[in-house]
């Protein structure tokens, strides 16, 4: 696969077989990222009857669109490694496998979480020195800036030079998406002593502190909604333990306001008042405007998409695909971590 080929829009696959609601929100969020960004192709990959059938209820003209039939669907209740085997002829395996002919640049679902990791890293195959690919996630911070935590439920046992390779993946992934010329790089830990930790973050601490990235030392829990780091590194349980309890911050407040509101009517009176407040508060929690997450480490783009997906969701995770390719970001992790190893 020679991802250094660049064309002039961005061939991009959504399975439309992904998801809660496919393939409906996913034809609708595609046609809407049609709309509104003439540099992509978009092809939909999926049973092509339920897509003609789901295009006529949304009044869609699939005309615009490239249909590949994909006769097969990756459940989410799938095991993944026995459906990467057994649906060949799947939205997610046909989709990776046109990345791997270079015959799209991207592929972009909302289905089974643990199949597109696993397809991805087996048909794409991971970046020259990278040892595990991994997944950052974005959680809004009190300053109103974005802290990208990696790994976020990938790995749950890591080595220390995989924390290092998720410090370099995320440097160049943050610098090129969100603008931050030499973004802070922090190392979770339950202090931020270098002494402090177990033995794989001590060995990553002093791992990190020769990697040439900017690296800021230990960080400790608080410090990721503070503002002030812009990647925290982990092993995947641990980040998936803090990301799943952060998705639930939001729920709970809004459980909390409900209940506020059915105490009285004054109580109902004056949360409406406030209706735009709480939105604004709640707007940063929304996965929709992130529309899905990116693999980072694999040779080629795969963008991971939450299952309850909109058609908001969709364009999004699409319009992040387009970004990657446009800013060449394969070649740049490729670069990345062939300058690290050459030191």
């Amino acid at each position: 696969m020679n991802s250094s080929i660049q064309h002039n829009k961005c061939r991009i696959a959504v399975d439309a077989m992904g998801g809660d609601f496919a393939p409906l929100n996913n034809i609708l969020g595609a046609n809407n990222a049609l709309k509104l960004n003439s540099s992509i192709e978009i092809s939909l990959i999926g049973k092509e009857k339920d897509i003609i059938d789901s295009s006529k209820k949304g009044n869609i003209d699939l005309q615009k669109f490239s249909l590949i039939n994909a006769e097969e669907v990756i459940e989410m209740s799938d095991i993944p490694t026995e459906a990467i085997k057994s649906k060949k002829k799947s939205s997610i395996i046909i989709g990776l496998n046109l990345i791997k002919d270079n015959k799209i640049d991207a592929l972009i679902s909302a289905g089974n979480t643990g199949a597109m990791f696993t397809a991805s890293t087996l048909i794409l195959g991971r970046i020259s020195g990278v040892g595990r690919p991994t997944i950052g996630a974005p959680i809004p911070t009190k300053t109103g800036g974005i802290c990208t935590l990696i790994d976020s439920g990938t790995s749950v046992d890591c080595r220390p030079n995989h924390l290092v390779e998720y410090a370099i993946l995320g440097t160049i992934f943050v610098r090129e998406m969100y603008g931050i010329n030499n973004p802070a790089v922090g190392l979770l830990n339950v202090g931020e002593e270098d002494t402090k930790g177990n033995e794989l973050t001590i060995a990553a601490n002093k791992l990190l502190k020769k990697s040439g990235l900017n690296f800021v030392g230990n960080v400790e829990g608080r410090d990721i909604l503070a503002g002030t780091i812009d990647i925290v590194i982990c092993d995947g349980f641990v980040g998936n333990v803090i990301l799943k309890f952060a998705e639930s911050i939001a729920d709970w407040l809004k459980t909390k306001i409900k209940s506020y509101m059915d105490g009285s009517f004054t109580n109902k009176i004056r949360t409406l008042i406030a209706k735009g407040i709480f939105k604004n508060l709640f707007s940063p929690f929304d996965y929709q405007r992130q529309g899905g997450v990116p693999l980072l480490g694999v040779n080629g783009i795969s963008i991971i998409g939450h299952g309850k997906s909109s058609p908001l969701a969709v364009q999004n995770m699409i319009f992040n695909a387009s970004e990657i390719y446009r800013k060449n970001l394969i070649n740049k992790f490729k670069e990345a971590i062939i300058n690290y190893g050459n030191k």
